[in-house]
């Protein structure tokens, strides 16, 4: 059943409210072109009553016991878990994913919340012995301070959870700009703490200009945390930003995850592990595999196959039944793919399947296969976030490894081989943060998320990601 869409407010002080101006952005549908609702566009005069309740929430939030904390997380992810075909649908109805994919979302995210609920309970200090036995040294673990996130559109709900997870159970208040484009989405996932009996003020929800807002937020003294996922040169920008007046910092930023299928990798396994990664989100996704470094003897049956399995994909609305691949989010992601694939054949690429937009309304564009992608095309050296595969190959194992490591980013990457000496090489050579090997991604919140180089810095999971939201005291007490 179809969600109804309506507009969406900014969530301030526990409450949803329009903006003082009166000042909306339109909501238009990615499959159809439409306009399907309206979302409130915060001003100052927002953003200071949202700073203010913030600061109160945290000053309530830092003092709740942690298994407290915990049970509201649990609630809200078992809300969240009971209403994700709800939230499913307007997820799906404002980006374009398919529904089956907007479930798989959803219920991501009350497994991402409980595993950091409980994680919250595990943040310990230390008692440090004493050079002088009259006093107690310890190290203390405290929450940063008010957090301000700023999330993309591509995963509306599950960019939000990484961050709102770790600041909430290290005792964080949390404010989040979310995307303009999917808004209803994350409202619907903040609904559910308010619900579950969350403070007022711990939480709190934006929307707007985002240059605007962030350079707002970022430098005002009562945010302590910043947290970003998008574009590298983006979170370039805000990391000199928070910088620039000393802000702790989490980024998670773009990537252009390499694929490397050894001689002896199971073709099988690859294609069907990396085809449906990359086709995911038609190919919006941070850690989609984009550049398919295949070993020269198994390059002509692995792009085979991956033509197939790209042909055999259904293009169409997210919601109608059979859907395995949706729109583009917006139809300047129609354009950027265009044009990656005009210049990769311009310079020698050919096309072994798709490479053209649908003429019909929305933003749609064929899963595409390029075959001998030249190393200067610019599809092998920018992220093209769509859903194109591009192939290359090589003969030495060694220079599948030089061409992972080429490019400043450092996200993710995937390798295929049955040899567990070419994986324990693969795993120590290739620079990246995240390495699936003979197994599509699996980022389970346990596990560190992650990128280096101009990839990002931090985590936003496992342990690691709470440690983020923490500050370390040391304290020593002396008896007398």
């Amino acid at each position: 059943m179809t969600a109804s869409y309506s507009d969406t407010q900014l969530l301030i002080n526990g409450e949803w409210v329009g903006a003082a101006s009166g000042k909306t952005i339109d909501v238009v549908n990615p499959a159809t072109g439409k306009v399907i609702g309206k979302v409130a566009h915060a001003g100052t005069q927002d953003l200071d009553r949202a700073l203010a309740a913030a600061q109160k929430g945290f000053e309530i939030w830092r003092d709740t016991p942690a298994h407290e904390r915990q049970a509201i997380m649990r609630r809200a992810a078992a809300l969240v878990r009971e209403r994700r075909d709800h939230i499913a649908s307007l997820l799906t109805q404002e980006q374009g994913k398919p529904l089956t994919e907007s479930r798989m979302e959803v219920a991501a995210a009350s497994d991402i919340l409980e595993w950091f609920a409980d994680e919250g309970r595990r943040v310990y200090g230390r008692i440090i012995p004493s050079r002088n036995l009259d006093a107690q040294q310890i190290a203390l673990k405290e929450p940063v301070g008010p957090v301000a996130a700023f999330t993309p559109w591509n995963f509306p709900v599950n960019q939000i959870v990484r961050k709102l997870g770790a600041a909430l159970t290290a005792g964080c208040s949390f404010l989040v700009k979310a995307p303009e484009e999917t808004p209803a989405s994350p409202a619907a996932l903040l609904q559910a703490f308010l619900d579950a009996g969350i403070p007022p003020g711990v939480i709190g929800l934006v929307y707007g200009d985002p240059a605007e807002i962030s350079s707002y937020l970022i430098p005002h003294p009562v945010i302590r945390k910043i947290t970003f996922t998008g574009s590298t040169a983006v979170g370039k920008q805000l990391a000199a930003l928070a910088g620039k007046h000393m802000k702790r910092v989490t980024m998670e930023l773009g990537g252009h995850a390499p694929v490397i299928v050894a001689d002896d990798a199971d073709v099988a396994l690859a294609v069907k592990a990396t085809g449906g990664a990359k086709f995911r989100n038609a190919g919006q996704v941070c850690i989609s595999p984009t550049r398919f470094l295949v070993h020269n003897s198994v390059r002509e049956e692995f792009t085979e196959a991956l033509v197939r399995h790209a042909q055999g994909l259904k293009l169409g609305d997210g919601l109608q039944d059979g859907t395995t691949l949706g729109p583009l989010a917006n139809d300047r992601r129609v354009s950027a793919i265009k044009k990656f694939i005009d210049d990769a054949v311009q310079k020698g690429a050919k096309v072994a399947t798709g490479g053209s937009a649908l003429e019909q309304p929305g933003n749609f564009f064929s899963p595409t296969v390029l075959a001998d992608v030249p190393q200067e095309a610019q599809i092998f050296n920018e992220e093209p976030f769509g859903p194109v595969a591009a192939i290359r190959g090589f003969d030495d194992l060694e220079d599948a490894i030089a061409e992972s490591n080429r490019l400043p980013y450092g996200l993710a990457g995937y390798a295929y081989t049955r040899s567990i000496k070419n994986a324990h090489l693969l795993a120590r050579r290739i620079e990246v943060g995240m390495l699936w090997v003979n197994q599509p991604a699996a980022p389970t919140p346990e596990l560190p998320f992650g990128g280096v180089k101009d990839s990002g810095y931090g985590s936003e999971g496992g342990p690691e990601a709470v440690e983020a939201y923490l500050n370390t005291k040391a304290v020593s007490i002396m008896a007398v």
